[in-house]
């Protein structure tokens, strides 16, 4: 083997990676043998660049994230994952504005606007009709203004309809029920318009703006009754559907608290291979697709479609477990589910063994001073009384949470799945009994 003996400076020197395919040995013509000759000079380049990206996100946040977002648009897992990481480093992610968003993600103070490029049904040609229009002439002031100034054959009738529901026009109209409503009308009224302008008949209301609509004439542009806006579950539905993310709001934000406690681990971490196979884990899930499989033997079973705020996993619902859990497995609907980590190639899935409904989900709730939690005798008695209300296994399944309680904060602690109980009611009281402070509620009020 050769030893190095010495060194000497050779200035800037062009340097080259060398890949070899199977070993890092050379024979010198000396006839020795000299090991670990493979060139590093890639991982200086690698380094240099962490340090930049570790700067950048340190220093410019929101820049940053937004320029990850835009690199990774294509990729919907990271895109959630990344705005999941937007919103713990208090970075607000909003659907797209028309009169603020580009084409693609935008920083803007300590927010990132969805770019206009993701939304679903909206074409380059009409996203450079609408910024060409609003660099010109300033920002849209109604839609009947949008109407009016972009040419109808960019943005027709399905590209207003999705911009509508995924809330680019939120700041000119937040009903966005009637936005729709009055798009028949105003489209109609905007074309009728442009004839006009083509033939040299300018409206009166017009003579003072070049043929422009003036705000007189955008108060008498035609509107359809009122009507009242949709529901916050159906804005939300429709918002998923043309940009593939719940953005302005998400149906598991309101449990996030509750999802901390009771289902720690995130499907982040299960997509990401970073369980151990047949690990039992718990979450507060979204289900956003339903695919259902009929076995060689007849059987029903399903395939499932999960999220929650940090990412997407698959969950499969054998046929015993689908029988028992059919009716629960709806696309849309938010449950709690238990089951385990199947690890198999590349590829992790949730076996389901358990689902509920979050409105159904009830907790346990056992208040504790500090000097209780650290007492041996309290604990043991704490277990008794657990153990007592736990009945048959397959029967416990209400969750135990302590909270931990010094005047000054609030710590919760889940117990584990051995401590659950059968009877939330039946445990209060015997805990009450006993001497503690305990109650329950379920998920969606506690």
């Amino acid at each position: 083997m050769v030893k190095i003996i010495g060194r000497r400076r050779l200035g800037v020197r062009p340097v080259y990676d060398i890949g070899v395919v199977q070993d890092h040995n050379f024979l010198l013509a000396n006839g020795l043998v000299a090991a670990n000759c493979f060139n590093k000079s890639h991982s200086t380049a690698y380094g240099y660049v962490t340090y930049q990206t570790a700067y950048l996100k340190a220093n410019y946040p929101v820049e940053y994230m937004a320029a990850l977002l835009t690199a990774n648009s294509s990729d919907q897992d990271k895109v959630q994952a990344y705005i999941a990481s937007c919103l713990s480093l208090g970075i607000g992610v909003e659907p797209p504005d028309i009169n603020r968003s580009g084409v693609d993600f935008t920083p803007l103070a300590d927010r990132i606007l969805f770019g206009l490029s993701a939304v679903r049904n909206v074409g380059q040609a009409a996203i450079e009709a609408i910024l060409t229009t609003r660099e010109q002439q300033g920002p849209f002031k109604s839609l009947a203004d949008l109407c009016d100034r972009v040419d109808s054959r960019s943005l027709n009738r399905r590209v207003l309809e999705s911009l509508i529901h995924c809330g680019a026009l939120d700041h000119l109209e937040p009903n966005r029920n009637q936005l729709v409503h009055d798009l028949d009308p105003l489209l109609e009224w905007a074309q009728s318009r442009a004839r006009e302008r083509s033939t040299g008949q300018m409206n009166l209301f017009d003579l003072s703006l070049g043929g422009e609509a003036s705000p007189a004439a955008l108060e008498v542009a035609p509107k359809a009754p009122p009507v009242p806006d949709l529901s916050p579950a159906d804005k939300l539905r429709l918002e998923k559907e043309l940009l593939g993310f719940y953005v302005s709001d998400h149906p598991l934000k309101v449990l996030e608290q509750a999802a901390r406690v009771l289902a720690p681990v995130s499907l982040r971490e299960v997509e990401g291979n970073h369980l151990a196979s047949d690990q039992l884990v718990s979450a507060i899930v979204m289900v956003t697709g339903v695919k259902l499989v009929t076995t060689k033997k007849g059987e029903r079973m399903a395939i499932l479609q999960i999220e929650d705020l940090t990412g997407r996993a698959e969950a499969v619902a054998f046929p015993k477990t689908y029988e028992r859990l059919g009716e629960v497995l709806q696309a849309d609907r938010r449950l709690m589910v238990w089951g385990r980590v199947d690890q198999r190639d590349d590829q992790c899935q949730l076996i389901l063994e358990r689902a509920e409904p979050v409105e159904e989900v009830k907790i346990l709730f056992v208040e504790l001073r500090p000097h209780q939690a650290q007492d041996i005798e309290c604990q043991h008695q704490l277990r008794q009384v657990l153990q007592q209300n736990r009945g048959e296994e397959e029967q416990a399944q209400v969750p135990v949470v302590a909270i931990i309680d010094d005047h000054q904060r609030r710590c919760f602690v889940r117990f584990g799945l051995q401590h659950q109980v059968k009877d939330p009611q039946a445990a209060v009281k015997a805990l009450t009994q006993a001497g503690f402070t305990a109650h329950y509620k379920t998920l969606t009020t506690g």
